[in-house]
């Protein structure tokens, strides 16, 4: 639903709309990013994978980190993937740096190294989607197509008064079909950085800078005074709660570590032996799953504890330390020392915890401090 007709996505609307945002982008927009205005592909399409779902704040030092390392995408696609997975540590959503190594091999078999073009074949890479697809095209190379990040669904759903739902399909298509019609098609690139630009530092989620908005005089939201009600998401689904009881299990100075091989969110990543269950479990119950399965081991203090939230599930960690001797068996994994372990790519959690893992003369002695 849209606000009254006069607010309508009318070609009047839309040409004045536009013609305000580019206006406004050259004489007043003053937000700075390393990629701002970049028009190499290959730059371009690792500012956006590494943004999704990611601040700008957090993604600027991998951003960095990458174009070191890989300044370009024959580099990126003969990479050890053991290496791209440690440099993405920390960032999450681990999948996008395995699309992000899968593309880049196709690029180098199927396009001989350069980036492709065309929108839809920049569409078939590997974790590229509508919205990536739509901004490699348009900042690279000037293509007409729309990028609908939430910065641009927050100024239109205010714009416009629409109280259609951002997270559901007819929503989507909706703001899709919108932003498609206002853009500009000469000045594509421009006009979608301007108006993500807009969208960050003048229409926020919180407190916009309304009386400064280049669009208040037509803005729905700002006339009925009802900014905060933009953009409509319809209510999350319950998230998934999941529980990781690790064992630090130290031998000898050394720890013992596991490639996490399960079809989920840490695929292929590095891990300390761990029980999952989908509720809290007490040590107590633990220690008896423990002695079920034959281990000679048994749990006590919790080391360290914390959760991480993703999209869609939460996760909880519990860290048990416990030191071995020589002749443990039973759980299969790599002993690794701290300088070894530290070369793998760890999940968030796990890798903070293994950054505190106290050492003696390069050994790990089973204490820890958080830092």
């Amino acid at each position: 639903m849209i606000g009254k007709d006069k607010y309508s996505t009318n070609l009047v609307t839309t040409n004045w709309l536009s013609n305000k945002i580019m206006a406004w982008n050259d004489e007043e927009n003053t937000r700075q990013m390393p990629w701002k205005g970049e028009k190499e592909p290959y730059f371009i399409w690792l500012s956006e994978i590494i943004l999704q779902q990611t601040r700008v704040e957090q993604g600027l030092l991998y951003y960095h980190r990458f174009i070191y390392y890989f300044p370009n995408v024959r580099k990126l696609a003969a990479a050890d993937e053991k290496k791209l997975m440690k440099l993405w540590e920390g960032l999450g959503y681990y999948s996008r740096c395995r699309n992000l190594h899968k593309a880049a091999k196709i690029i180098v078999a199927d396009y001989h190294g350069v980036f492709p073009k065309s929108y839809e074949n920049i569409l078939k890479l590997p974790g590229v989607g509508p919205y990536t697809a739509a901004a490699i095209s348009s900042f690279a190379y000037n293509e007409p197509y729309a990028v609908v990040d939430g910065n641009v669904v927050r100024v239109l759903s205010r714009f416009f008064g629409s109280y259609k739902s951002i997270n559901n399909t007819d929503g989507k298509r909706w703001f899709g079909e919108v932003a498609q019609r206002l853009l500009p098609k000469k000045k594509a690139g421009v006009y979608n950085q301007a108006i993500m630009d807009l969208g960050a530092v003048i229409c926020k989620p919180r407190k916009p800078q309304c009386e400064i908005c280049p669009l208040h005089n037509k803005c729905v939201a700002f006339l009925l005074g009802k900014q905060q009600e933009f953009p409509v998401k319809n209510k999350r689904i319950r998230k998934k709660q999941r529980w990781f009881s690790f064992l630090i299990l130290i031998r000898d100075g050394k720890v013992l570590i596991q490639k996490r091989v399960d079809n989920d969110i840490w695929k292929g990543l590095y891990q300390f032996p761990v029980y999952e269950t989908s509720s809290f479990v007490p040590t107590s119950q633990l220690n008896r799953r423990i002695s079920k399965d034959g281990l000679q081991i048994k749990l006590g203090k919790v080391a360290f504890s914390a959760s991480q939230e993703l999209t869609h599930q939460t996760i909880h960690g519990r860290f048990y330390v416990l030191l071995v001797t020589q002749s443990f068996k039973g759980i299969e994994g790599e002993w690794l020392t701290p300088r070894a372990a530290a070369k793998r790519a760890f999940p968030k959690m796990p890798a903070i915890f293994l950054n505190n893992l106290g050492c003696v003369n390069g050994k790990f002695d089973g204490s820890f401090s958080k830092k």
